[in-house]
């Protein structure tokens, strides 16, 4: 058999019958902001317009049910609530657990070697 060395990438969001709640895009734009202190830097830096990164921040909102953001400061930037920080961290353990887990069944089963995926902040993905 080639020698194969894989890398483990898991696409893990949740979403209700309301519609989309979490994935880690999101959870990477609420970073953005709180970092860069604007919705529209944030977006600008995951290469997102905006109006997307505002709709879809308004999306998790409207199923949670409480505000994630808020502005801040004389200049109307952004900040995370804290809830919003809250759901941050809680998003980031359960998606590092499943990774976890995952990584260690995927070296059980496959006869290749398999490394986890380590996320370049520069090359966010927008989708979730």
């Amino acid at each position: 058999m080639r020698q194969i060395e894989a890398v483990q990438r898991l696409h893990l969001w949740l979403e209700t019958g309301d519609g989309m709640l979490l994935g880690l895009g999101r959870i990477q734009l609420l970073e953005l902001v709180e970092e860069l202190g604007s919705l529209n830097k944030a977006a600008a830096a995951m290469g997102m317009s905006y109006r997307a990164a505002w709709g879809r921040m308004k999306q998790t909102e409207t199923v949670i049910g409480e505000p994630l953001v808020e502005r801040s400061g004389p200049k109307k930037g952004f900040r995370l609530t804290p809830l919003g920080h809250e759901i941050v961290r809680l998003f980031r353990a359960w998606h590092q657990d499943v990774e976890n887990y995952a990584l260690v069944r995927a070296r059980d089963i496959f006869p290749w070697k398999t490394e986890a995926f380590r996320e370049d902040p520069s090359k966010a993905d927008a989708t979730g």
